[in-house]
């Protein structure tokens, strides 16, 4: 990774690969590293969001290991790369939606002492509100400017 400036890593529920694309490519257009997880790419290369093609394990428990094999190259990501960055749109009929996959992913940089940047406000009535709150994010209400800055060295 490119330690010219700090590297963020994106993390968001698969539902939004598209806009955590489109997160990327802005970040790298203000001279940005930003890391996306595998499957953001993989899906951005097709040029084919359908997430369910590759969720395997939906429809064969016999390839969670895939679903194993994901989220333990995203968490290698967050620990080599210096920002963790919360993509939370909406989903389920919730705003501002954080799953219990990205808390794991925003726990993990927390724990390695890494700011935390959610793009979106906080969710609201969030099972987990206590937990999110106590991870102590930046809210970025949309505006990744104060990310950008906070990048550069």
């Amino acid at each position: 990774m490119n330690k010219d400036n700090l590297t963020v890593v994106i993390c968001s529920s698969t539902a939004f690969y598209k806009h955590v694309n489109a997160v990327a490519v802005e970040l790298e257009k203000a001279g940005v590293t930003a890391v996306v997880p595998k499957n953001a790419e993989w899906v951005a290369k097709r040029d084919d969001y359908n997430v369910s093609f590759y969720k395997t394990w939906h429809d064969d428990e016999s390839q969670y290991h895939k679903k194993a094999e994901y989220m333990r190259e995203h968490f290698d990501k967050i620990t080599e790369g210096d920002i963790v960055l919360i993509v939370n749109d909406e989903k389920y009929g919730q705003a501002n939606y954080i799953g219990p996959n990205v808390l794991m992913e925003m726990s993990l940089g927390w724990y390695q002492n890494k700011p935390l940047y959610i793009l979106n406000d906080l969710p609201a009535d969030s099972p987990f509100e206590e937990e999110i709150k106590g991870f102590m994010p930046i809210v970025l209400n949309g505006d990744l400017s104060p990310l950008i800055v906070a990048t550069k060295r």
